[in-house]
């Protein structure tokens, strides 16, 4: 597996990646819609915030990061349980010195992931202002001192 930034030309397999969770969401009705997603990602991805993961010749996963805060970490459903976000997780804390993110409250898969990797839940809200569903959401944080950081 080979950790890299994104270029503008993987802004599709990252769409498909990106659509293959949060479209699956049931009950969810995302505020975006394909277009703004596209557009999104492009920007994003121009501005050098977006890590990927590569393996067998595809993108297996990717992360959003702008500073400290983590927007998005997926992982292609076919490279799940692979260690793919393991590696894109561990990357972004080798380079922050803090994270946090905003993860679905009934995610529980996603919540023992996060925990795994040393965040802590930080807060709730019942609202869903951490994220475009508008379903409930905890917000995480790492500080970098469970690594000995």
């Amino acid at each position: 597996m080979i950790l890299s930034r994104a270029h503008i030309w993987d802004v599709p397999r990252l769409a498909v990646i990106l659509w293959g969770a949060t479209r699956a969401v049931p009950g969810a009705a995302c505020a975006r819609g394909h277009a703004d997603d596209l557009w999104l990602l492009g920007r994003v991805t121009w501005q050098g915030r977006v890590q990927v993961a590569r393996a067998g010749g595809r993108i297996a996963g990717f992360l959003l990061r702008d500073g400290s805060r983590v927007h998005a970490l997926y992982v292609a459903p076919e490279w799940r349980g692979q260690g793919v976000g393991r590696a894109l997780l561990r990357d972004a804390q080798a380079r922050a010195g803090a994270l946090d993110l905003w993860v679905l409250a009934e995610n529980l898969r996603a919540r023992r992931f996060y925990r795994g990797a040393g965040f802590a839940e930080a807060g709730h809200d019942g609202q869903g202002g951490g994220n475009d569903e508008g379903l409930p959401d905890i917000r995480m944080v790492w500080t970098g001192e469970e690594a000995g950081a």
